[in-house]
């Protein structure tokens, strides 16, 4: 048998293909990939080797996307694709369409947690309503950020008992912050509480390993129910555009 690398070799030699793919491209890292580490530090901040030039624009790391990329594109090119993240949304879409839900929720079932898989796991319905703002209903924009507090309460008329995954993963007496707290209440008076609640209905919270839903399943209520920007996802002029910038070109010096 071949030898084996080691983790350090193997660390070594994906540095140096890094380095091929880079060129003359230095690469620094933002503050909150040091912050989600435990270190307040901005790493070698914008350190450059000799005949250098930092990084701007694409990153050749990742996969090439389209010069007016769509939300499908950003699913396949960007959004996190190990299991279970997009099977997540897929499949949570998929129990909505099988439940009988309007288009509009289905896609509010299939973005729910767009932040998470596409951007940063902290306050994930608030991110992931600002993302999608500007090119989806109202109604579903809000469901998709007070699914983030409705998910710890339970309403068992509506069919949504408290998560059992949730007492294994925050412990049996957690208790959530305040502000949760507060939005919840805010939310269980809203005229669109309904649609919040069926966003956690549909939210798996156990995986089938053995079904694999495609994102085409969906091609025709995305066209029909996401405000598709002419000039593609991070390149029109809305609140949320910068985000869109940001997933697609991480490391961006500035």
């Amino acid at each position: 048998m071949p030898n084996q690398l080691s983790m350090d070799q193997q660390a070594d030699v994906l540095e140096e293909q890094q380095i091929e793919e880079l060129g003359k491209k230095a690469i620094g890292k933002s503050l909150f990939y040091f912050l989600s580490d435990g270190e307040q530090t901005l790493g070698d901040g914008f350190k450059q080797g000799p005949g250098q030039t930092l990084l701007m624009g694409e990153d050749p790391r990742l996969p090439k996307m389209p010069d007016k990329p769509t939300l499908v594109d950003f699913f396949k090119y960007r959004f996190a694709k190990a299991w279970p993240y997009q099977q997540h949304l897929l499949q949570s879409a998929n129990l909505a369409q099988k439940n009988g839900l309007p288009e509009k929720m289905i896609l509010g079932c299939l973005l729910h947690d767009i932040g998470v898989a596409g951007f940063i796991r902290s306050d994930h319905g608030y991110w992931g309503a600002q993302m999608i703002e500007p090119y989806v209903d109202e109604e579903v924009s809000w469901a998709v950020r007070v699914h983030q507090c409705m998910r710890f309460f339970a309403d068992e008329d509506a069919g949504y008992p408290y998560p059992e995954m949730y007492k294994k993963m925050f412990g049996e007496d957690y208790q959530v912050e305040p502000y949760i707290a507060e939005e919840y209440e805010r939310a269980r008076n809203h005229k669109w509480y309904m649609s919040g609640r069926m966003i956690c209905v549909n939210d798996l919270y156990a995986f089938d390993d053995t079904l694999v839903v495609e994102l085409e399943q969906f091609t025709d209520i995305i066209g029909r129910n996401f405000k598709q920007p002419k000039e593609g996802l991070g390149n029109d002029n809305t609140p949320a555009s910068h985000i869109w910038r940001t997933i697609r070109r991480p490391c961006n010096a500035l």
